[in-house]
């Protein structure tokens, strides 16, 4: 595709776009909804492309056939609503992960764990910056801005893909984009693709309808998200929840047949001014204040930890939050690491009884890429641990560990066995 010939087509269907705009304004006539601007775009493609279609004919030149032109009204309009170049890449169901290094440097990852090198997704790096100005400005529950005053960004995609970008911080605007490919996800998916056993499954199903609180912790990309929204995905329908993100990426509101009572946050930056920010630490607050039946937290980073565990022991029990840690013991020192720096500033000690009063069960769950021994990408829980007390420092067991097989197996008793055999967990291994 003529990827320029598709710019000066979007340029010239973005103005008469927006000459609509302005006569509608200067008729007092109300604004076209998304979806009626939408198809109004469909209609000015059609039209300009017909007007250059007789131009090359004019020219003597071949106009393009319908399958080019077809082509063509696919690309002005991914790069009038969509995002440009990258649609296609955000269209394979294989591509999991997307880096870009420059406008021309574009690394791919596959979800068999391969990394190949793909074609450049814009002309330069103005153009770079200049898109993801655009997805900035239409992702999200409010604009945010991406220049040189505020060179980070993260914020979804409209279709559930995270993406975090920089510019000014490296020599050439770089960003990542970590593909949503399982959006509506189940505990059974995850079996199936043998992230756990079936007994796990049977575990987490019993622990969510015992409102136990859960910390999901693994590395970056490890798969965090895709267990959290499956482990969700249990709570019964009945229950409103209230989601707090940094940016938008959980969607669990965007399944009404599942979670119908569902409210999402989304933290909200200073404006240019540097007022109107509202912290994740304010929004954990304010959802305590709108009758939730579960609080989750997308992921914890900062100074929402205490809010986090205090809400956790103020009779919202069956919260889940995720947290980047190496392994499911460091989570305590990650959790007292991000409380020492929060606002209450609460000493370790204190902080260890907080979470022994707050935390369930912490899971851990791993990647390993075995793509160069000719296996592939492998995301497995590797570890269960139960919290149980505290004697200074939390004390916890390990109630499944990673076996010889490379899958975490029971490795302990589970002090609160009881109460989950209530809702159909069978430790020796019945029916899931």
């Amino acid at each position: 595709m003529d990827h320029g010939l598709v710019k000066r087509l979007r340029q010239e269907v973005g103005d008469r776009l927006a000459q609509q705009r302005r006569m509608d304004a200067a008729h007092n006539l109300p604004p076209m909804t998304g979806e009626d601007e939408r198809q109004f775009a469909r209609a000015l493609i059609g039209q300009v492309l017909e007007e250059f279609a007789r131009g090359e004919i004019t020219s003597g030149r071949r106009p393009p056939n319908a399958e080019e032109e077809e082509a063509l009204a696919a690309g002005v309009h991914a790069a009038l609503f969509g995002v440009g170049r990258l649609q296609p890449l955000l269209e394979d169901p294989e591509i999991e992960n997307i880096d870009i290094n420059g406008c021309d440097r574009v690394f791919i990852g596959y979800a068999d764990g391969r990394e190949v090198m793909g074609e450049p997704v814009a002309e330069s790096d103005e153009e770079l910056v200049e898109l993801i100005q655009i997805l900035a400005a239409y992702s999200g529950l409010s604009s945010r801005p991406f220049d040189t005053a505020n060179p980070q960004l993260d914020l979804r995609l409209p279709d559930g893909s995270r993406l975090s970008a920089v510019m000014d911080v490296t020599l050439r605007p770089a960003l990542s984009i970590r593909r949503a490919r399982l959006g509506k996800v189940f505990l059974a998916d995850l079996v199936g693709n043998g992230t756990f056993s079936p007994e796990i499954g049977q575990f987490f199903r019993a622990a969510v309808n015992a409102r136990k609180n859960i910390m999901i912790a693994g590395a970056t990309n490890a798969g965090k998200t895709t267990l959290l929204r499956a482990v969700a995905n249990e709570i019964p329908p009945h229950e409103r929840l209230i989601t707090v993100e940094r940016a938008m990426e959980l969607g669990l509101d965007a399944f009404p047949e599942l979670h119908p009572n569902c409210v999402a946050f989304e933290q909200r930056l200073p404006n240019s001014e540097g007022q109107g920010a509202i912290s994740m630490a304010e929004l954990v607050r304010r959802s305590l204040r709108m009758n939730p039946s579960r609080v989750i937290v997308g992921e914890v980073l900062g100074d929402e930890i205490v809010t986090m565990l205090n809400a956790m022991t103020q009779g919202n029990d069956g919260s889940l939050s995720t947290i980047h840690a190496n392994s499911s013991v460091e989570v305590f020192n990650r959790v007292a690491t991000y409380a020492i720096q929060s606002e209450e500033r609460l000493p370790v000690e204190a902080t260890h009884m907080l979470i022994a009063g707050a935390i369930d069960f912490v899971v851990f769950i791993e990647k390993r890429n075995e793509y160069v021994s000719g296996g592939r990408l492998r995301r497995y829980v590797a570890s269960i641990r139960e919290v149980t007390g505290v004697d200074g420092r939390v004390l916890s067991s390990e109630v499944f560990a990673l076996g010889p097989e490379g899958h975490a197996v029971p490795a302990a008793p589970i002090a609160c066995a009881a109460e989950l055999a209530e809702y159909g967990y069978d430790p020796s291994g019945g029916v899931w």
